[in-house]
């Protein structure tokens, strides 16, 4: 119930880190998330801040929002923020890790559905291996997409 996919990319992990925290930008380079938008006042990323995220998903229409809180916030390092379900539990996490090395930096998006939520162990035994070729595509394709930018 969880994946992830790096891509090298030759630029500063600081700025790659800008881009990918400022959430902002996602509807930019995510196939499924066309837009996003700050929550209660906030403006810029920090662990606890929430934001709402517009989905499209698997593009073919199913459109809704969802609500997302931020668990992991370091600059030049780390951005992970965690989708809430209903009551606020958390239901899939989303995480940015930057790897500076020689000419550039490792840049690598995962996902880590909850395994405690017994419905998502049952829909991951339905339909993980669909969904997890999708949430690779995807992953692979925003990292591209990240990259053609910093790179330009």
């Amino acid at each position: 119930m969880q994946d992830s996919v790096t891509v090298r990319m030759a630029a500063p992990a600081d700025e790659i880190w800008g881009l990918i925290s400022d959430i902002t930008n996602t509807g930019k380079f995510s196939p499924e998330t066309f837009d996003t938008e700050w929550l209660g006042g906030a403006t810029a990323p920090a662990v606890g801040v929430k934001f709402r995220g517009h989905v499209n998903r698997n593009g073919w229409g199913l459109k809704y929002w969802t609500v997302c809180r931020i668990v992991a916030c370091e600059a030049g390092r780390e951005f992970a923020f965690t989708v809430l379900g209903p009551g606020g539990v958390d239901v899939n996490t989303w995480r940015y890790r930057l790897e500076p090395v020689e000419g550039g930096t490792d840049v690598t998006e995962s996902f880590h559905l909850n395994p405690k939520l017994l419905p998502l162990r049952l829909y991951w035994l339905v339909a993980g291996r669909a969904r997890g070729k999708t949430n690779r595509n995807g992953m692979r394709e925003t990292l591209d997409r990240i990259k053609a930018h910093v790179e330009q």
